[in-house]
């Protein structure tokens, strides 16, 4: 699922990236969801912080058919430039106009390629309010889907996107797409059945194995998540987001080692995913590895100054090295950053406090 979300933001699914691509390769991003904290012999980690990794969402190519009309398909193309552009009101109006012509049997009104529509000139009567059947139009809807999801538009974009598989039912992206959006709103069961369809129309959409392993974790099936999570990479072996939900996964099992080899994997791929080195950091302090888990909280601070739970960490790290009043300093910017863990994160420092005196050892998972 091409381009990195490694500058996401957190705690809401991020603005989706996209990439032109010809209707049936393989594409995605999105991974979202509560995991479980981890407290391991002698530290203590918190490991909810999680964002979608995957909602890479595509930008299809059309597919014209003989009786696409000329003006269609430059309205098309003209939105899908305004979008990568960034002219998300600009690309609407392009792929609404798209919709409206290429659904349409209008005389021919000029010469000029612009104002071409369908035209069946020996047609008897006046063909202008005959709605017809493109395939095409489906790719417009799919494309001002995307757009209105840009804008925050999500209920939008799931109207564009059903009125997509009304007319073409096969489109498995469409699917793929729609599914992200309905994980947005909560719709988990919504979107594993999309995942699943998207993966009956395309075996090889290695984005929707990772979107549905995403949501099998959240919901504590790892072993389905690791199953696809595994699918995936056998498609697509650089996909760093994937490399980082397996990795995530491996931390819920508790598996340090094969955790950190996954998030070495990610960052290989890409140096700059902050969530990358916040999660290698969990794995780290669960090892005992406190100052090269500080290190790796450092550097995810670096690319994201704002990751509350990354302060939140390596206070805890600091804290249990015997650092306090820099601990303290850490734990102060996490609850400026996001106030609503200071209940959990004073948990966490009662369970360091214990562990670091010698009062408690072995695991302790905290729930949230």
């Amino acid at each position: 699922m091409g381009t990195s979300a490694s500058s996401a933001a957190y705690d809401q699914w991020t603005e989706p990236s996209y990439e032109v691509k010809v209707r049936g390769t393989m594409h995605l991003w999105g991974s979202a969801g509560i995991a479980k904290d981890i407290l391991a012999s002698r530290r203590s980690s918190m490991h909810r912080y999680r964002h979608v990794l995957l909602l890479m969402l595509f930008l299809l190519v059309a597919q014209v058919s003989a009786q696409t009309p000329p003006a269609a398909i430059d309205h098309f193309k003209d939105g899908n430039k305004k979008l990568q552009k960034g002219d998300l009101n600009g690309a609407i109006a392009e792929f609404s106009s798209a919709i409206e012509i290429s659904s349409r049997l209008e005389p021919n009104r000029s010469a000029s390629r612009r104002y071409q529509t369908n035209r069946f000139e020996n047609s008897a009567g006046d063909p202008s309010g005959i709605t017809v059947i493109d395939p095409f139009t489906a790719d417009a809807y799919t494309n001002r889907g995307l757009t209105r999801y840009r804008q925050g538009d999500v209920d939008g974009a799931i109207q564009d996107w059903d009125r997509a598989i009304m007319i073409n039912p096969g489109l498995a992206v469409v699917y793929l797409d729609r599914g992200c959006a309905r994980y947005s709103k909560g719709d988990k069961a919504g979107a594993l059945s999309d995942w699943n369809q998207a993966l009956a129309f395309n075996p090889r959409l290695a984005t929707a194995y990772s979107n549905r392993g995403d949501a099998r974790q959240e919901l504590g099936d790892n072993e389905g998540a690791l199953a696809d999570f595994n699918k995936a990479l056998a498609l697509n072996t650089h996909h760093a987001s994937t490399y980082c939900l397996r990795g995530n996964t491996w931390l819920d099992k508790g598996d340090w080692r094969r955790a950190i080899s996954d998030f070495n994997s990610a960052i290989k791929l890409d140096p700059l995913m902050a969530l990358a080195y916040q999660k290698r950091g969990h794995a780290k302090m669960a090892l005992n590895e406190l100052s090269a888990a500080i290190a790796d909280f450092n550097r995810a601070l670096g690319l994201d100054p704002r990751m509350a739970e990354a302060y939140a960490n390596r206070g805890l790290t600091l804290f249990m090295q015997g650092q306090d009043n820099e601990a303290k300093k850490d734990f102060a910017r996490a609850l400026a950053l996001k106030p609503g863990i200071r209940a959990d994160l004073e948990a966490h420092i009662k369970v360091a406090e214990q562990l670091r005196s010698g009062f408690k050892s072995g695991s302790l998972p905290l729930k949230y």
